[in-house]
């Protein structure tokens, strides 16, 4: 995958605690712990986004679709 620099700025005490989190070998570096919040964070923004929209959907409407497909709502 290709990737891209960027000029991040952070609070002084969020990266004297990232550069904990790096000498404590918990990331290799400062760069793939912020790569790895970024995507932990669009991967929850999606999640968010589709529960969001599944909410929005009418329960009875979708089970008349269903049942128009199936013929009849299974019991559970």
């Amino acid at each position: 995958m290709s990737t891209s620099k960027v000029a991040v700025t952070l609070e002084k005490q969020t990266l004297q605690e990232l550069d904990r989190l790096v000498k404590s070998k918990v990331f290799p570096s400062r760069s793939r712990a912020i790569q790895e919040a970024v995507e932990e964070k669009l991967s929850r923004l999606k999640r968010t986004r589709l529960a969001k929209e599944c909410a929005r959907l009418d329960r009875r409407a979708e089970q008349a679709m269903a049942e128009e497909a199936l013929g009849e709502w299974p019991e559970y």
